[in-house]
């Protein structure tokens, strides 16, 4: 039999006299270190449902889901799949609100019994839709973001200036309009892309 090193019997006095060296989890919670990349976060306040950390999750673990016809209020649903999630920090990285919007936690825990109910983790974002297609523009949040970054130049765009409006309570929701031409008449409204597009091309007679 071979003899044990005196590294080794001095390592094994040292953990007999001040304890051992692994940590007492679970009987007492496990600190991380505070560069630990735990579980990404979504901030319900912070967020804005601009889509960017959904853009560059090399894995896919960040999806949406939009619903605008349940007869509800139009919403977005940010989904963060955890079990697919490789906790890397790209989502935090390129978040435009101020990366408060997902950040990583210092959660490293995660484990779950029911992966189909566990294993993600959702926050909703109200939705803006085109007034005239009903296709959905952004999350208004997002529009808020955008009209706050340009400033003045937001009334240059009729779709951020009257969602900004709104916001403010200043436009009246139950105005309606008697003229749908989808023409110019049309343009001094919340549209998408591809009606502004329309309204803009199209001359009326």
């Amino acid at each position: 039999m071979k003899l044990p090193k005196l590294r080794e019997l001095k390592e094994a006095i040292r953990a007999l006299i001040k304890g051992p060296y692994t940590s007492e989890f679970p009987r007492v919670a496990h600190k991380p270190h505070k560069n630990f990349r735990g579980q990404p976060k979504f901030n319900q306040d912070k967020c804005v449902g601009c889509l960017a950390c959904e853009e560059v999750c090399p894995v896919g673990a960040i999806d949406h889901i939009d619903i605008t016809d349940d007869g509800g209020i139009p919403r977005r649903i940010m989904v963060h799949y955890t079990d697919t999630c490789i906790f890397c920090g790209q989502c935090e990285a390129v978040c435009i609100a101020e990366h408060e919007g997902i950040k990583l936690s210092d959660e490293w825990e995660l484990s779950f019994f029911d992966r189909k109910n566990e294993s993600s983790e959702t926050i909703e974002k109200e939705l803006q839709l085109c007034e005239i297609c009903g296709r959905s523009i952004a999350c208004k949040d997002h529009l808020k973001w955008i009209a706050d970054k340009l400033g003045e130049l937001t009334y240059s765009s009729p779709t951020l200036y009257l969602s900004r409006l709104k916001s403010l309570g200043i436009v009246d929701e139950n105005i309606v309009s008697v003229l749908k031409s989808e023409g110019r008449s049309d343009r001094v409204k919340i549209l998408c892309a591809s009606c502004r597009r329309k309204t803009t091309l199209t001359t009326e007679e």
